[in-house]
Parts: structure tokens; sequence; C-alpha cells
């Protein structure tokens, strides 16, 4: 039998403003004050850690400063018109409604809705690259989660890591 172990870091916060869409249509653009949380399990390294505290709490702080105070634009949308000028992106929704964003103000995710499903995911992928970079042959698993306030939260869970 394997032993597994799990370290939790959470209450990494931003805001930021986005609109997600569903059943074919558009929400309002409006903002949330999100917290980032990530759970690693495996087995216990030479040092008797499954991962460094301080290494994941600075990995997770520095991809949620990429989104702080930004309004997340999911270029993989289904509905959403998204036209990308010198200055600004824009933006036109089912309900013909339309938005010109200033590039400063927006990050361009690689994702297709700004659900909070989909952005642990986005997380998730971007840690995960981190760890291969530290060559942690000892991580079985890895779920991110995402919580656009009280008790609202999705999260994205990646089982079986790649080993190393």
């Amino acid at each position: 039998m394997e032993t597994t172990y799990e370290v939790r870091v959470d209450g990494i916060r931003f805001d930021a403003a986005h609109f997600a869409t569903y059943g074919g249509n558009c929400e309002p653009l409006h903002g949330h004050s999100y917290e980032v949380a990530a759970q690693i399990s495996g087995q216990l390294g030479d040092d008797s850690l499954v991962v460094n505290f301080i290494g994941l709490k600075a990995i997770l702080r520095e991809l949620s400063k990429e989104l702080d105070h930004k309004f997340m634009l999911q270029m993989g949308s289904r509905i959403l018109e998204i036209e990308d000028t010198d200055t600004a992106w824009k933006v036109r929704t089912p309900a013909n409604i339309g938005y010109v964003l200033p590039k400063p103000d927006v990050v361009a995710l690689p994702i297709d809705n700004t659900t909070a499903e989909r952005l642990a995911e986005w997380f998730a992928g971007r840690l995960l690259h981190w760890l291969e970079g530290k060559n942690a042959s000892n991580l079985r698993g890895l779920t991110v989660e995402v919580s656009e306030g009280p008790g609202q939260s999705g999260a994205y869970r990646l089982e079986r890591l790649p080993q190393a």
C-alpha cells in the first residue's frame, strides 16, 4: 500500500472583472474578489515534504497578479465576437452589446468561458508547468479551487500526474 500525503495552500486573492456566458447568453459585466487554493498530493520527498509551501504560495501569488485588477477575456468563447485592435479589445455579446476594453486592462485567457471551473483549470495547467520544472516526481494529484465569493467555488483536479 502506498502512503499519500497532501498539502494545501489557500488565501491567495485577486480582484478581477468578467462576464461568463451560458445558455447562449452573456451575463452583465461585473467583478469578484476571487480566492485561489491549491492542494497537492503525493509521497514525501527527500526533505519529508510533498512540495514546499513557500514556493507553492509564491507561484499562486504570481499567477494571481497576472489577473489582479484586470478584465478576464475568454478568447475561446463560442458565442462572443472578439476583435483585437492595436489599442483595445472589442467584444460583442449575443445581445448585441458592445464593449471596447483598453488592452492594458485586459488579460486574454486561452479558455472558452471565465467560469470558476475554467479559471481553476487555467491555474492548474500553469501550476503543473511550474511543478514539472521542479522535477517533482513524487506528486500524484493536484486540485485547484477558485472561489468567486463565500460559498461559491469551482475546482479542477488532475490525477496521476506525469512522472519526471
